[in-house]
């Protein structure tokens, strides 16, 4: 191999070429020690272990930065150290071409198992045994199989490509160890495709830490320093998360509270002004809109390029471990939105990372997303599909990751998803379904479960795709929850309608029951209904102030009444106005005012309730949890159910949707006795009229709605009631 692919930079094999070598001339004797310092004007050589000189480095006259030592009665290598000269400055340097074994180690594990990419890829910190000495430092490792060379650059060689050529492997992997580099040393991957061509340089897909623009730079990570205080948590005994309460507060961390020169709060930040919140208002888990690196701030985290390393934005990697581990300690449970859909094309991102379409698809019909103007990962590549299981892994692992809400499932399911006719390519049955997307998911799920049995994975999956929160080996996706789209869209649509208009629409409120046990849904009133001009929860409702804040109340009742996790995003627990945005705090001074002061206090006790109360909750994936007592009051728009525990103890539920108060309304109840109404949200509590329920609800040995006693209630407008038999406690 010739010298001069050094110069060019586009040697594939730096190994053959430097460090040491055996001489080839016709004496056949002795080893050759050669290095390549382009910036050198002089280099010495001398053994690690005693520190003799070895001798002078001679400049080679054909090949400049050049340098090599023959040594004819050398037999055997040995660990060495240089000293180099660089004009009037001298410094000392352990060639990293001497450490093959260690570099090469990197690739050997890569194919057993998805996490291995992450502790063997990348850029690990480890420890050289140099002729009886430890020394500190980092390999690096990167898979580019289509790229003519690989160069290591950054603050280690003044981000120079000359310096560090990367050897390449058998299987497409670009491998070096680098003595004497530590946490905190800026990289970056200098690239040329197979034709030689030199690409934007590339950050390091295996990143665990990354600096934001301009630089986008990779920075090595030590994992190992942080000591969690979690064990209690971990430890704890779970019970089944179906049979359990589960109130999710959706949130993006730069915008729930800002500094007061708008600047977002860090990790540790949030962690002290977060976690009181979400206690006193009593969710149980936090999900976070996508942490993982991302180049644009307008995306909220849903491009992007860093699966391995939460953002730079907000702190480094052990800050966000401290807000993880603080949100453990105080009993709250952390989800993670994953995005494994879409990346976009920035040029040290992904998108033809080597010059070949290496991670996403190549034909445009598969390969690019309309609606995000993105790229799609090519599912069918087992490489791919390693990388994002990797990435996986690597939350629940390295951050103690409770969940992942994998983002934007339907648009992977679909080879048409948003596309017209022509626009995409038919599967080999001729059909619209990926079936390689679809295998992905199987055996993500099959990981993550097999791996991390206590954790759960939940789809945003907007179609009636079947069985895709049903294990794998009974034909499933594998998902331990599906967020329940037709739920949101068919309710809202009701409750942003004219209560004069309601009653064509009441179907839009009873569907759901329709298909409920066909999945593990979580009803969402997510992010999405707050952005791009929908505006806020509160501004969707019809009527009056007081009409719409009614409305929103007596709505959100209902869900934490039906059948389904919840979960809801930040600022909807105190009706914002305005539509969300990313650049700016929730507007916490609304609180001042008592319409918003009530609306927190209802999500407070609903939460609370709806934690203490079983029936709200045990059975949410079993008919025996769910009785309608009347669906079919279109007229009125009324609704009344109730739901049930394992134990047969029920919590009754009456909607009234129309700003009249229905007096003398009759409600069927399972036993005779005296009834309490533990939640009204007509009451002045949350800003309610406070109109009279009735003091004392005494059933009435008569049948109704199919039941053998009733009670007799006045029942407020615009407003939903829980009520239970009195002694039901729990």
């Amino acid at each position: 191999m010739s010298l001069a692919l050094l110069q060019q930079v586009n040697c594939a094999e730096p190994f053959s070429l430097l460090g040491w070598q055996p001489l080839k001339d016709d004496s056949s004797a002795g080893l050759l020690l050669r290095v390549y310092l382009p910036q050198a004007t002089a280099v010495s050589a001398f053994s690690a272990k005693t520190g003799k000189l070895l001798g002078e480095l001679t400049a080679n006259s054909q090949y400049p930065g050049v340098f090599e030592l023959v040594l004819r009665k050398k037999r055997k290598t040995e660990a060495y150290r240089l000293t180099v000269q660089h004009g009037d400055y001298q410094y000392p340097l352990f060639d990293p071409y001497q450490f093959t074994d260690e570099a090469f180690y990197a690739v050997h594990y890569v194919a057993n198992e998805p996490e291995n990419l992450y502790r063997q890829l990348g850029a690990q910190l480890i420890t050289l045994d140099v002729a009886g000495k430890s020394i500190n430092a980092t390999r690096f490792a990167v898979f580019a199989p289509d790229a003519a060379s690989v160069s290591l650059i950054g603050d280690m060689n003044s981000w120079d490509g000359r310096i560090h050529p990367m050897q390449r492997t058998y299987c497409g992997h670009w491998v070096l160890v680098v003595p004497e580099v530590a946490a905190g040393v800026r990289y970056k991957f200098e690239i040329k495709d197979r034709n030689g061509h030199l690409l934007p340089h590339k950050a390091d897909p295996m990143a665990f830490y990354a600096e934001q623009y301009p630089s986008h730079a990779s920075l090595v990570y030590d994992h190992s320093r942080y000591q969690w205080q979690d064990d209690s948590w971990r430890s704890r005994k779970l019970s089944n998360p179906l049979n359990s309460p589960m109130s999710i507060y959706e949130l993006q961390a730069g915008s729930w509270r800002r500094s007061g020169d708008n600047q977002p709060l860090s990790y540790r930040e949030l962690a002290v002004q977060l976690i009181p919140y979400i206690q006193d208002m009593g969710y149980t888990h936090i999900e976070l809109l996508p942490v993982m690196e991302h180049p644009f701030d307008g995306s909220w985290g849903y491009q992007p390029l860093g699966l391995f390393a939460p953002t730079s934005r907000f702190g480094t990697p052990d800050d966000f471990k401290y807000f993880v581990d603080a949100c453990h300690q105080a009993g709250i449970g952390v989800i993670l939105d994953w995005v494994p859909a879409h990346f976009p094309e920035d040029g040290h991102g992904l998108a033809r990372f080597d010059g070949s379409h290496l991670y996403e698809y190549a034909d445009p019909r598969r390969g690019w997303h309309p609606d995000w103007n993105s790229c799609i990962y090519d599912y069918g590549k087992d490489y791919v599909r390693q990388f994002l299981v990797a990435s996986a892994l690597y939350w629940l692992e390295h951050f103690h990751i409770d969940g992942l809400r994998v983002d934007a499932v339907a648009s992977m399911l679909y080879w048409d998803y948003s596309r017209k006719e022509g626009e995409w390519i038919p599967n080999v049955d001729g059909g619209n379904h990926n079936y390689e997307a679809i295998s992905f998911f199987r055996w993500f799920n099959s990981e993550v479960y097999r791996k991390f049995p206590h954790t759960m994975t939940i789809a945003e999956e907007s179609t009636s795709f079947a069985m895709v929160s049903r294990p794998v080996d009974m034909g499933g996706l594998g998902f331990g929850f599906k967020w329940n789209m037709g739920w949101m869209n068919d309710s809202l649509r009701y409750i942003s309608k004219d209560p004069a208009y309601r009653r064509y629409h009441h179907n839009d409120l009873t569907f759901s029951m329709v298909y409920a046990y066909n999945e593990n849904f979580i009803l969402p009133l997510s992010h999405d209904e707050v952005v791009h001009g929908k505006g806020s929860l509160l501004n969707k409702m019809p009527g009056d102030e007081w009409q719409q804040a009614a409305n929103l109340r007596a709505y959100y009742a209902f869900m934490f009444a039906h059948p389904g996790k919840k979960l809801n995003f930040m600022g909807n627990e105190f009706a914002q106005g305005r539509e969300w945005s990313h650049t700016q705090s929730l507007d916490w001074h609304l609180l001042d005012y008592d319409k918003h002061r009530g609306m927190q206090q209802l999500l407070r006790d609903l939460n609370h309730t709806y934690r203490r109360c079983a029936p709200l909750y045990e059975l949410d994936y079993s008919h025996e949890g769910f009785r309608w007592l009347d669906h079919q009051d279109a007229d009125n728009s009324t609704l009344s159910f109730l739901r049930r525990d394992s134990s047969g103890k029920a919590v009754y539920v009456v909607c009234n949707f129309t700003p009249l108060p229905r007096n003398n309304f009759l409600l069927g109840v399972e036993q005779d006795g005296e009834y309490e109404v533990i939640l009204n949200t007509d009451s002045s509590y949350y800003w309610g009229s406070n109109y009279t329920v009735g003091a004392a609800l005494h059933s009435i040995a008569m049948p109704y709605h199919g039941l053998a006693q009733h009670i007799c209630l006045q029942l407020p407008p615009l407003a939903t009631l829980y009520l239970r038999k009195k002694g039901d406690a729990g």
